[in-house]
């Protein structure tokens, strides 16, 4: 049964981290975070990108673990790494320096430009609800050729306009007019790229070159009109292609039986 499409025992979880391992180009430099992540880099370098090199923040470059990391900073995604650093030689030696592909990043809220918040909800000062902050977030989106989001499609998390900008998406401030300008403009000679895609529980979605987020592929059981619905902006769904290409029998039993056999992120 390997190749065919495993339409009935697949999770949420899994289209997400398989979805996301597409993403990945062989050869790539991909800076991963905690979570799924690590199943999407483990999943692809197993499957289409066996030469992408994985980053983890805490300093372990082009680790190959046995088993998954529990975190960025266990100690398993330095086995067979070709460095074993710290955080100054992944941000400041690699990414800073332009060396990073893809990176892979989660958020609170995001907007129709990519600007995402994992800051505070409300004013800033005195906010509903904060967050645990930014983190590497604004680094990674800021100096990542491209940039992947997953996130929980909800309403109240796909806004107009974001009520903090940790991480700058395409469309972005320029001071002191406080326009908003493309990226590009803002970042001059250290321009790399931005968001290229957001995967959601519901969805794939994308960036054209006005630097605005459309639908490009809708999950198996959910309709553009439905993703539109969960979005407080207006979602351009005109561009949807069609479902999301569902996992393989072969992506699952690599998810579950190679790559987290101890279920440590999946269900």
């Amino acid at each position: 049964m390997a190749g065919k499409n495993y339409a009935e025992k697949y999770k949420p979880a899994d289209l997400l981290a398989v979805a996301a391992a597409r993403e990945v180009m062989d050869g790539d430099i991909v800076f991963a975070g905690t979570g799924l992540p690590m199943l999407a880099i483990a999943l692809a370098q197993k499957t289409s990108a066996p030469n992408a090199v994985c980053i983890y923040e805490a300093g372990s470059i082009d680790g190959r673990p046995i088993d998954l990391p529990t975190s960025v900073g266990d100690s398993r995604c330095a086995y067979q790494a070709s460095v074993a650093a710290g955080l100054t030689e992944t941000f400041y030696g690699q990414l800073h320096c332009g060396y990073v592909d893809l990176a892979f990043l989660g958020g609170a809220e995001i907007d129709k430009y990519g600007n995402v918040n994992t800051t505070v909800v409300g004013d800033y000062s005195s906010p509903s609800k904060r967050f645990t902050g930014s983190g590497g977030n604004p680094d990674i989106n800021s100096y990542a050729k491209r940039t992947v989001f997953i996130m929980v499609q909800e309403k109240r998390r796909f806004k107009d306009n974001v009520d903090y900008i940790t991480s700058p998406g395409w469309r972005i401030r320029k001071w002191p007019s406080g326009e908003f300008v493309h990226k590009k403009e803002v970042y001059g000679k250290f321009f790399n790229g931005g968001p290229s895609a957001v995967i959601t529980n519901m969805a794939v979605f994308r960036f054209g070159d006005d630097g605005i987020m459309y639908l490009d592929t809708v999950h198996p059981g959910f309709t553009a009109e439905q993703v539109k619905d969960n979005c407080l902006f207006d979602l351009d769904i005109s561009r949807c292609k069609g479902e999301t290409e569902r996992p393989t029998v072969e992506e699952i039993d690599l998810l579950y039986k190679v790559v987290d056999p101890e279920g440590i992120f999946l269900p």
